[in-house]
C-alpha cells in the first residue's frame, strides 16, 4: 500500500503522482524508475528537448518547460499549471530548478507537497563562503575561507595567503569544480588514474596557472570568489534526505573514477563512516534543514574529516540506493521516518556507475600511471545507472544528449559541462532579501 497526499495534507491509500524536474540528470533518471517501480506515476519537467528521461517507459509524460535561469516567471507559471493540470501529489526538483522552486514555492504549495527549503537558505548553503561561516558558527570542521571581491583585492591577499600555506581558488557560485583552481604542487602530486585518487585535486579544473586571477569580468561584489585553505587527503561525498531537522536516508560514498582525470564522478560506492555521518547530523539538526543535501569532504590521513562545499539537492548518492523502496518512502513519507526514528542507508557494498565515462576512465588507466586491476574490479558487478534491460532506450539517449550540448557550447563558446547546466543554473539572481 501506498501514500497519497491531497491538498489537506491527509493521505490517502493510492498511488502518487510525482513531478520531477531535471529530466537531463541521471540521478532524476533513476529516481523515476525507484517511484514507478513503488507504483507511483511520474512526470517530468524539463527545459531542453533531448533528456535522458524523454523516452523512459518510468515516466508517463515529459514536458517542455521555459528555462528556468532566463524565464523565470514563465517556468513557474508553466509548473503550477503542470501541477494543477496532472493533479500532482509530490514535486521534487532534482538540479539547480531547486532554487527557483523555492522562489515559487508559496504558490506551488497551494496544489501540492514540494520538497524545497526556503530560499534564502539554500542560498546560504549554495553560496560557498557563506556555507563556511555557517558551519563553523556551528563548531563544525571546514577549512579556513576567505572571500575575494574583486582581481585587485585578489592580487593584495595572495603573496601573503601564500606565507600562511596553500589554498584553492574557486567561484562561489559554481559547479562541477568549474573554474577552480589548485596549488601547482598538488596538481603535480595528482596521479592522473590513481585507484583511490586521494589528492584533493581529483575533483578540481586546472585552466590557468594559480598565481593568473580571472579577470574583472569573472571576480566582482556580485561574483566574489573565494580561497580555501589546501587540504590533502581522499575526498569523500555524501546524499542525505532530511526533514525538519532530521536525517531520513544518507549514504556517504567515494566516487574516485571521474570524466577526464579532474571531471565529475563516474562511479560511486557506498561507504560506512561515522564520523562524516554524524558531521552530517549535527548540522542538519543545527539548520532544521528539509529535503535534499549533500557534501563534500576530505578526509585527512589521521581520519579529520573537512566539510569544503555544500549542495543543496540532489546527488549522485541517490544511484546507490537502487532499487530504492526506502529512499522513495524517505522522499514523500519522511514524517513516517522520523516518528520511528529510522534512517534509510543504501546495502552494504552497494556500487553503480555511469558506463561510457567509466569506460573513459578505463583508456585513462591504460594511457596513464593509474591500476588497470583496480579499474576492472571496481567495473565488475557494477550497476550502469543509465542501461536497463526493461528500459532500454534512454541509453541510446545520451547519445543526443550530448551532441545537443556539444552543438550548444560551440554556440555560445562554453565547457561541455557549462552547456550541459547553462539554462538552470543559478548564481544567486533574484533571490529574496
Amino acid at each position: 500500500m501506498t501514500i497519497r497526499f491531497r491538498k489537506n495534507g491527509h493521505p490517502t491509500s493510492e498511488s502518487l503522482n510525482v513531478l520531477l524536474t531535471g529530466g537531463r540528470a541521471p540521478v532524476t533518471l533513476d529516481l523515476a524508475r525507484m517511484f514507478h517501480r513503488a507504483g507511483h506515476r511520474v512526470y517530468v519537467a524539463e527545459s531542453v528537448v533531448r533528456h535522458l528521461c524523454r523516452l523512459s517507459g518510468a515516466v508517463e509524460q515529459c514536458f517542455m518547460v521555459p528555462s528556468p535561469r532566463h524565464e523565470t516567471e514563465n517556468y513557474l507559471l508553466e509548473m503550477e499549471s503542470l501541477v494543477q493540470a496532472w493533479q500532482i501529489d509530490l514535486l521534487i526538483p532534482m538540479c539547480e530548478e531547486v532554487f527557483y522552486i523555492a522562489q515559487g514555492a508559496k504558490q506551488l504549495r497551494n496544489h501540492c507537497r514540494v520538497l524545497v527549503s526556503p530560499i534564502e537558505q539554500l542560498h546560504e548553503l549554495h553560496h560557498k563562503y557563506d556555507f563556511i561561516q555557517l558551519a563553523e558558527s556551528l563548531g563544525l570542521s571546514v577549512p579556513d575561507t576567505r572571500l575575494i571581491h574583486s582581481r585587485q583585492e585578489w592580487m593584495e591577499v595572495q603573496p601573503v595567503l601564500e606565507t600562511e600555506g596553500e589554498w584553492v581558488w574557486k567561484p562561489v557560485y559554481s559547479r562541477f569544480a568549474a573554474r577552480v583552481l589548485m596549488p601547482i604542487s598538488s596538481i603535480a602530486e595528482f596521479d592522473v588514474g590513481a585507484p583511490d585518487q586521494k589528492i584533493y585535486a581529483g575533483k578540481m579544473k586546472q585552466s590557468r596557472l594559480q598565481n593568473d586571477p580571472p579577470g574583472d569580468t569573472e571576480i566582482s561584489s556580485a561574483s566574489p570568489w573565494v580561497a580555501q585553505a589546501y587540504v590533502a587527503g581522499q575526498m569523500l561525498c555524501t546524499y542525505s534526505v532530511a526533514y525538519e531537522g532530521k536525517i531520513v536516508a544518507h549514504t556517504t560514498y567515494d566516487s574516485r573514477y571521474r570524466t577526464g582525470s579532474v571531471g565529475a564522478s563516474v562511479f560511486f560506492e557506498h561507504v560506512e563512516h561515522e564520523g562524516i555521518y554524524e558531521w552530517v547530523r549535527q548540522f542538519v539538526q543545527a539548520t532544521g534543514f528539509s529535503g535534499q543535501i549533500g557534501f563534500d569532504f576530505i578526509e585527512t590521513e589521521d581520519g579529520q574529516v573537512y566539510a569544503i562545499e555544500c549542495n543543496p539537492r540532489a546527488t549522485s548518492g541517490i544511484h546507490l540506493f537502487y532499487p530504492g523502496d526506502g529512499l522513495v518512502r524517505a522522499l514523500f513519507a519522511p514524517e513516517e521516518l522520523v516518528k520511528a526514528a529510522k534512517v534509510i542507508i543504501p546495502k552494504q557494498g552497494s556500487k553503480a556507475m555511469l558506463m561510457l565515462p567509466m569506460l573513459g576512465s578505463g583508456l585513462q588507466q591504460l594511457w596513464g600511471k593509474g591500476s588497470m586491476g583496480a579499474w576492472m574490479a571496481a567495473w565488475r558487478g557494477t550497476r550502469d545507472v543509465v542501461y536497463q534491460r526493461h528500459d532500454p532506450k534512454p541509453w541510446f539517449e545520451q547519445f543526443a544528449v550530448v551532441l545537443s550540448a556539444w552543438r550548444l557550447a560551440r554556440k555560445h563558446k562554453l565547457s561541455l559541462t557549462e552547456a550541459l547546466t547553462h539554462d538552470i543554473e543559478w548564481n544567486g539572481e533574484h533571490r529574496d532579501e
